[in-house]
């Protein structure tokens, strides 16, 4: 959020109050911490309610890179790259799970002290609200409806994660030691839902984009977004396709024209954008930025098309399943996208000899100019991570660096709500055929009539490969398992969910079982 942010950088002492008193360090075991910061904040200056809700957006964009790297292992479409420092990173990929690795912990800690902060900041904001007129009053209620959302997409994601988990219900994080059971996946998702109805009559009708307040922070459409995902994992789809129909119907949303570019600078909160993680260099070679660590996800090795532009880890590598099922497909421009391409790895595909001719496209050069060398680690690479060396602003070199990081596009509603329609659900606008045939007529693929549940899975399958586990979790919510056991994986339904990391078990024993 490039205004959110340049707005910030004047108040950072205030604003900062609202993540420092609960930084990645503390422990959900000490109970009113998150309490503290508004001690002493002069509530009757209304104008400055605002920061709370600020707050809430850095916290929740303040991932750290391991996060969605464990959230979306998993999946056929991505292994993780191998002859790293992080074997277990490498062995929760083979669905061979430790309880003790770091990365668990740190997901399970940091998105609940962050989900904390929601609770901490809309406590806040009600005492803003205590002394403010009707408008700062009306202001309050959509700030509070934002952070009620940003809190549902954190505990959607580890819901996916770990199936039961702890629903917090206030700032208080002593109440967590008193949960006597915790919570079903399936109460998770409908608590979500419940939590987006709350919310919705009180957040913006507007694209995300359009905001001039905070641009590309929450509407409407991001809660109803949220909803349809839930109910998605519910099997509720006659509520997935009112809520996926309602964003389709509103008129606000439409595709980026270049899929290429729309995970690069020119897409950046696009029209096709509902939810994204938002990171700046502000428009400037040095200094202040705001960023997301996209080094884990790049190639170790490549010849930059602008000198000096660091490269990656390679931890995140495209399967080759991936990649011949989007070569059988006929797939261009979303197998360019996303994938890079290292000279091994393409031998590697040319010794099937069904792969042995290759489109021109398939290439260890980008139509940037990067080159990308072999390197130890993976084959190939994520295209969707890569940000080109030639629209980095001159003077930084991190890899990915202002780039932001999609979490819900449009084209995913589309096919939810296609999904819907193929599961029985009543349309609710567009048909079936409409919204699959909008994603595949963007990238040059023919159009579909009649299309059924597979196709618009294999859909999904070509057009979110590498974003958010969504093809792992898209296999496990519909009994599809038997497409994870690929490449000399074995996958059983008792390894759908991680186990709870050791360091919660010792500090919540009802997690014990």
């Amino acid at each position: 959020m490039k205004k959110l942010f340049k707005r910030t950088k004047a108040t950072t002492l205030i604003a900062g109050l609202l993540i420092v008193g609960i930084g990645c360090s503390d422990k959900l075991e000490e109970p009113e911490l998150n309490n503290n910061f508004a001690g002493g904040t002069d509530f009757t200056k209304t104008e400055d309610m605002e920061l709370s809700i600020i707050g809430v957006y850095e916290a929740f964009q303040s991932r750290g890179w391991e996060q969605p790297l464990l959230i979306s292992v998993r999946g056929d479409d991505v292994n993780a790259g191998g002859l790293g420092d992080q074997q277990d990173f490498a062995e929760t990929d083979l669905f061979n799970y430790n309880k003790d690795y770091w990365m668990y912990n740190s997901l399970w800690e940091n998105v609940y002290v962050d989900v904390i902060t929601s609770h901490t900041a809309m406590d806040q904001i009600m005492r803003y609200q205590e002394l403010a007129d009707d408008a700062g009053k009306a202001l309050g209620d959509q700030y509070i409806a934002e952070a009620k959302v940003l809190r549902a997409i954190m505990l959607f994601h580890i819901s996916q994660v770990w199936g039961e988990v702890f629903i917090p219900t206030s700032s208080d994080t002593a109440e967590l030691f008193d949960v006597e059971t915790v919570p079903t996946q399936e109460e998770v998702m409908q608590h979500i839902s419940n939590q987006m109805d709350e919310a919705i009559p009180f957040l913006l009708d507007t694209h995300p984009n359009k905001r001039e307040d905070l641009p590309g922070g929450v509407t409407l459409y991001t809660a109803l977004a949220i909803k349809a995902l839930a109910n998605q994992e519910l099997g509720n789809y006659q509520a997935v396709a009112d809520a996926a129909g309602q964003i389709i119907n509103s008129n606000e949303f439409s595709l980026f024209p270049d899929f290429y570019e729309l995970f690069k600078i020119p897409g950046k909160l696009s029209d096709e954008s509902i939810l994204d993680m938002q990171y700046s260099d502000f428009g400037q070679g040095e200094g202040d930025r705001e960023a997301h660590l996209y080094a884990p996800y790049g190639p170790q090795g490549w010849t930059p098309a602008v000198d000096g532009a660091a490269s990656g880890w390679g931890f995140y590598e495209p399967s080759m399943k991936f990649i011949k099922f989007m070569l059988d497909r006929g797939e261009t421009v979303r197998l360019e996208t996303s994938v890079l391409f290292t000279d091994r790895g393409i031998a590697e595909i040319q010794t099937d000899p069904n792969y042995a001719t290759l489109p021109a496209f398939v290439s260890n050069t980008t139509r940037d100019g990067d080159i990308i060398n072999d390197y130890a680690r993976a084959l190939f690479a994520s295209g969707k991570h890569y940000l080109p060396s030639n629209q980095l602003i001159s003077g930084r070199t991190s890899y990915g660096s202002n780039k932001n990081y999609n979490i819900i596009r449009y084209a995913e509603i589309l096919l939810v709500y296609a999904e819907a329609l193929t599961q029985g659900a009543s349309a609710s606008g567009m048909t079936a055929d409409q919204a699959v045939n909008l994603v595949r007529q963007r990238v040059g693929m023919s159009a579909l009539s009649g299309v059924t549940l597979d196709q618009v899975i294999d859909e999904k399958f070509a057009e979110l490969g590498m974003e958010w586990g969504k093809r792992y979790y898209d296999m496990i919510r519909l009994g599809r398992v038997n497409e994870l056991s690929y490449d000399g994986r074995t996958f059983t339904e008792d390894k759908s969910f991680l186990p709870y990391p050791q360091a919660q078990v010792d500090q919540f024993p009802i997690l014990d079982k």
